[in-house]
């Protein structure tokens, strides 16, 4: 006669603490602290050279903590590129909803390039030099999650940039200046000096006159 089957064996209760969600681990401050702390040794040492330990370290952790939030560092460091892409995006949205709907080509460029100054040269700003220096530690994956957010970031220029261009004030064609444009822009980061001679506004005007060029008035 047959059996009826055993149910099967309860699982044993997990110990600690149950996992949060990866929304609640983004929203914790501790979570902010590791990207700012991240951020901050993967510019300073490079990405190879940092540890996790040395990441918690640096945000008053246990070394095994960041393990937490993040699955490896190489998860880290999407995060700390992806964050930065976001919040750069979202700022430079609400600055260009700011401006007067009459302004001119050049007023916008002159606004994108204050905002991105802003965005390369910030005390918090560490996510581009990061950028720069430690995209060919990204997996192929990886990349392409980051260049979604800089595409859409950058896409915003080319309006402005194609306005110019048939104004002849942008002598350039539309989509190379606007890779000359970014590569100038992001190595403010090695060089600028808040106490410098220039500020950011003067810096912004300079950058300006560099690229365009307005069509000389007839007399």
């Amino acid at each position: 006669m047959d059996q009826a089957a055993s149910p099967p064996a309860a699982r044993p209760a997990r110990r600690g603490r149950p996992r949060k969600s990866e929304q609640e681990r983004s929203e914790n401050p501790r979570h902010a602290e590791l990207l700012r702390e991240a951020a901050r040794l993967f510019r300073a040492q490079g990405f190879d050279a940092t540890s996790i330990r040395d990441i918690a370290a640096a945000a008053g952790m246990q070394s095994g903590s960041p393990f937490y939030y993040f699955e490896s560092k190489s998860a880290l460091l999407v995060a700390v590129m992806r964050d930065g892409m976001a919040q750069a995006f979202e700022s430079q949205t609400q600055t260009l909803a700011a401006l007067d709907r009459r302004a001119s080509a050049r007023q916008r460029l002159q606004t994108l390039i204050r905002h991105h100054l802003g965005v390369v040269v910030g005390a918090e700003s560490h996510f581009i030099p990061v950028m720069l220096y430690e995209w060919r530690a990204l997996t192929p994956t990886q990349r392409a999650d980051i260049l979604v957010l800089k595409d859409a970031y950058e896409a915003a220029w080319m309006p402005s940039l194609e306005r110019l261009h048939r104004a002849g004030e942008l002598k350039a064609r539309p989509a190379v200046a606007r890779l000359f444009i970014f590569g100038a822009l992001n190595w403010a980061a090695q060089w600028f000096a808040p106490a410098g001679p220039l500020s950011l506004d003067e810096l912004t005007e300079q950058a300006l006159r560099l690229f365009i060029h307005p069509r000389p008035t007839s007399r």
